[in-house]
């Protein structure tokens, strides 16, 4: 008797509606910035399912995962966060740090002008407020296209990310095999309560003066 084999993880493609910057014909430079409907797991294109996440909590909630087609390490992402998704298309493809400096600055541009303080670039491609991670961010590469896509943490709470993801197995050195919850940290959390459709606006004004 053949034994068939018990898939362990169910894992999706991205499906999101950043998604269609790289599917469908866009001008050579568009974003996709907005909020996710329900709470669900990000993996990056190189991440471990098993080694990434906690799966006995994922299946008991039933937290859908995706797997993104950018790098980076895995994500929540839910209604108590932002996505910012930007393409820029038809240019011969720099360091990945030239992408990274230039859209995180528009992040903190953006943050910095609606009253938010001590935000710092960290790692290869984080942002902080002081030493705590409230952004990731990460690049795909694919025909004429550069593909950025960041998660912006503005009041999800720790406790729910130390709920599903491990210490992840790659961390940049600034970290320093901190916890989540010593690592970790939202707007709401070092006190900024703005609203989340405002801070869209703004992210679309500030991101929009990088076209040409």
């Amino acid at each position: 008797m053949i034994e068939v084999p018990v898939l362990k993880f169910n894992v999706e493609d991205y499906k999101l509606p950043d998604m269609h910057l790289l599917k469908n014909n866009v001008s050579d430079f568009d974003c996709s910035v907005f909020i996710p409907e329900n709470l669900s797991i990000v993996l990056g294109k190189g991440s471990d399912p098993e080694k990434s996440i906690e799966w006995n909590m994922v299946k008991q909630d039933l937290i859908d995962v995706y797997k993104r087609p950018s790098g980076g390490e895995s994500v929540i992402i839910s209604e108590n966060t932002i996505i910012i998704a930007i393409v820029k298309r038809g240019e011969k493809f720099k360091n990945p740090s030239v992408y990274f400096e230039k859209y995180n600055d528009a992040i903190i541009k953006s943050l910095t002008g609606i009253g938010v303080r001590d935000l710092k670039k960290r790692g290869f491609s984080d942002i902080c407020i002081g030493e705590k991670k409230i952004l990731g961010s990460s690049i795909y590469r694919t025909g004429d296209r550069v593909f950025y896509h960041a998660v912006l943490n503005v009041s999800e709470s720790v406790e729910t990310i130390e709920r599903y993801l491990k210490h992840p197995v790659r961390e940049p050195e600034y970290r320093k095999k901190r916890s989540h919850s010593e690592f970790v940290t939202s707007l709401s959390g070092e006190g900024y309560n703005i609203d989340k459709k405002f801070i869209i606006e703004i992210l679309i004004s500030e991101i929009n003066k990088l076209k040409g």
